[in-house]
């Protein structure tokens, strides 16, 4: 026995199957819940949905889901409460109860695939790889290894996840992603692929990118940078990756206020930094926070900090302070370090 055919097992159990996406999914997780669904209809299960929580806002995962269309459902708890004994529930892309989710914490979880770090794991069928680059590429091995029907479409959400989450095969990518983009690429369509790899970009997440370089900080080998209040959450990651390439920069954090929370992202290159570990110590008692060594995320909730004024510019100052602060304590860096590029460059 192996596990996917310790998954078929437990999903011929089911007469339903919900699968619940992470906070604001991302294509790694949007592909994994498709191929889950295949996989769940292979194994008998015809109730299959898949719910999601948060925005899918990132213009690359706008176009996964209306290119492919993927049916997606807004996340409503009564789904996942108090379920029949046939009604299965399965996370992707992440494995804990109100962790990056708005699953009651508490709630008892059948099926986890993820390729995240976490060490507080409960679930009837789990598969965690923390050693793998992408979930994608689990839910690759197990259409292969069930030889679930891989069409066109669920080819091109798998090889564009696997892509997106490696950076193109630049980060966190291990042979098995390259052995699972070798079995997908055959039955990829190209013209799907080259459209998601570049959809239009919003004026917004331009505008945010654009502040992010302006209001970057040095500090030797860290950058950090606030992009103050922005509609567009996804511009944060991807400021993060376009800022990591400045030279002499190794990690770089980007943060700012999204509707009612701080998000936060960051980046490293460097094998001393472990972005995943930084953020969960500096925001973990203040929200969430965690992720990989070399990729990260956090949300801490404005809460407090939107009782202190109600002027958002001196809020957009209070949470820049309050931020950087702690991501220099956890960095074990004096702030007196830090400049601007063109103060460096004076």
């Amino acid at each position: 026995m192996n596990a996917a055919t310790d998954l078929r097992d437990l999903l011929t159990e089911g007469d339903e199957l919900t699968i619940v996406c992470h906070n604001n999914p991302d294509p790694d997780c949007l592909a994994s819940a498709l191929a889950l669904g295949r996989i769940a209809a292979d194994a008998g299960i015809d109730e299959r949905r898949i719910l999601y929580s948060g925005d899918i806002s990132h213009q690359q995962n706008r176009a996964l889901v209306n290119l492919l269309e993927i049916e997606l459902q807004e996340f409503d708890p009564d789904i996942v409460r108090d379920r029949e004994p046939g009604s299965l529930l399965a996370f992707v892309d992440h494995s804990v109860p109100g962790v990056n989710n708005q699953v009651p914490d508490g709630t008892l979880v059948d099926v986890v695939i993820d390729h995240h770090p976490s060490d507080e794991i409960e679930a009837r069928f789990q598969d965690h790889r923390a050693d793998v680059g992408a979930t994608a590429t689990i839910l690759t091995e197990y259409v292969r290894e069930l030889e679930t029907e891989v069409d066109d479409r669920l080819a091109t959400a798998l090889l564009f996840a696997i892509r997106r989450e490696t950076l193109g095969f630049l980060r966190g990518a291990t042979a098995a992603e390259y052995g699972a983009a070798g079995f997908l690429h055959e039955q990829a369509d190209r013209d799907l692929l080259r459209q998601l790899s570049s959809p239009a970009v919003s004026s917004a997440t331009v505008d945010a990118i654009a502040d992010a370089i302006e209001n970057r900080q040095v500090y030797g080998p860290v950058l950090l940078s606030n992009v103050g209040r922005t509609s567009e959450r996804d511009a944060l990651p991807q400021a993060a990756d376009y800022l990591a390439t400045l030279e002499g920069v190794g990690t770089t954090f980007v943060f700012g206020i999204v509707g009612d929370s701080i998000q936060l992202s960051g980046r490293t290159t460097d094998s001393r930094v472990n972005v995943g570990d930084v953020l969960h110590e500096a925001f973990d008692d203040a929200g969430s926070g965690g992720g990989h060594r070399e990729m990260a995320g956090a949300e801490i909730p404005l809460g407090i900090f939107a009782d202190y004024t109600s002027n958002d510019r001196h809020l957009v100052d209070i949470v820049e302070q309050v931020v950087t602060a702690r991501l220099l304590a956890e960095l074990n860096i004096e702030a007196e370090q830090g400049d601007t590029e063109e103060s460096e460059a004076d």
